[in-house]
């Protein structure tokens, strides 16, 4: 059994809790939280304990593995404590708030030489993997043009989008991570145009809701990811990836798959109200392939480096939104 401290009672470490006490292979010693009822409320949902002190969540005697699930600003010190208390860890990203503290704390992580991965758990999606090895087995050639969509079904509170640290930061940059892993090619530059159409007000602070991205990669292949915070018919994710010899989808997923013929309409199911209920199932796939890493011996299959190449696409992306040039992107 490995025996995981949780970091983070909100939302996603709700989610997170209840994976960790599903997997068999997995003993959910401890909860941790800067409020400690929600840190007690969680845990003792799932049959185990609050932790009132970060000593106890990295203590080697008791402990094999951290995830972080914790506040954005926090990844960084966390995931140094873990790697000096010579645990592995699961984070969600990103690695850092700046891409330079990133780049610090993965190489201090990497020191140390503990096991690490970061959750980039859309890499599990069923039928994303699916594509991914047809890409790889050669079953469309020469990759040549990858399109990829984002696009949530309502627009985030105003609060959390100032905080978020922009839509190609926050959003987009799962999708520049699918599109490194599904090519296996590093961006070489970006251009974005993007508008706040949903909401104007998110412009005063520099967002947006509505965007278009546009990756180079090193073979000249080329990548667009339209991200839209607001669709107003459900949830909307999708991958197609075209090649010299053939194409590859990753389609749109409805609810159901029952269509009703009627004369001369047709009446199907439409897709998911929200983001969660589409991906729920990527985030126990991704701890599953952690804790398989781990009892395997094997590394884990997405790196803190994965994290990093995607956090420097977002913050060369959100550069070119700005300036309204392509930009490169630094690694």
């Amino acid at each position: 059994m490995q025996r995981f401290v949780l970091l983070g009672a909100g939302f996603i470490g709700t989610v997170h809790a209840a994976n960790l006490a599903a997997h068999p292979d997995v003993d959910l010693v401890g909860v941790y939280d800067i409020d400690p009822d929600r840190a007690d409320a969680l845990a003792w949902r799932h049959g185990s304990r609050g932790l009132t002190t970060l000593a106890e969540a990295f203590d080697p005697d008791h402990v094999d593995a951290v995830f972080i699930a914790s506040s954005t600003t926090t990844h960084a010190e966390h995931l140094r404590a873990a790697a000096d208390a010579g645990l592995a860890v699961l984070c969600e990203k990103p690695v850092a708030v700046d891409l330079e503290s990133a780049r610090a704390v993965v190489g201090h992580v990497r020191a140390v030489g503990v096991p690490a991965m970061l959750n980039f758990n859309r890499r599990f999606d069923r039928d994303h993997a699916a594509l991914k090895r047809v890409v790889d087995d050669g079953g469309v050639g020469t990759v040549e043009l990858l399109q990829l969509s984002s696009r949530g079904p309502s627009l985030p509170p105003v609060e959390y989008l100032k905080v978020s640290g922009g839509q190609l930061r926050d959003q987009t940059v799962h999708f520049f991570d699918l599109a490194r892993w599904i090519s296996g090619e590093d961006p070489v530059s970006v251009s974005v145009t993007g508008s706040a159409l949903v909401d104007p007000a998110i412009a005063q602070f520099g967002d947006v809701d509505t965007s278009v991205a546009t990756l180079t990669m090193p073979s000249g292949a080329l990548v667009q990811i339209d991200s839209v915070r607001r669709t107003g018919y459900g949830y909307d994710e999708r991958i197609e990836v075209m090649g010299s010899t053939g194409l590859v989808e990753s389609r749109r997923q409805s609810v159901g798959n029952v269509v009703h013929h009627r004369g001369t309409h047709a009446v199907s199911d439409g897709l998911h109200p929200g983001w969660f209920a589409r991906v729920a199932p990527t985030y126990a796939a991704s701890l599953a392939a952690f804790v398989h890493a781990l009892e395997s011996g094997s590394p884990p299959p997405v790196t803190l480096e994965d994290g990093l190449a995607a956090q420097a696409v977002a913050e060369a992306a959100t550069r070119a939104l700005v300036s309204g040039h392509t930009e490169r992107v630094v690694y």
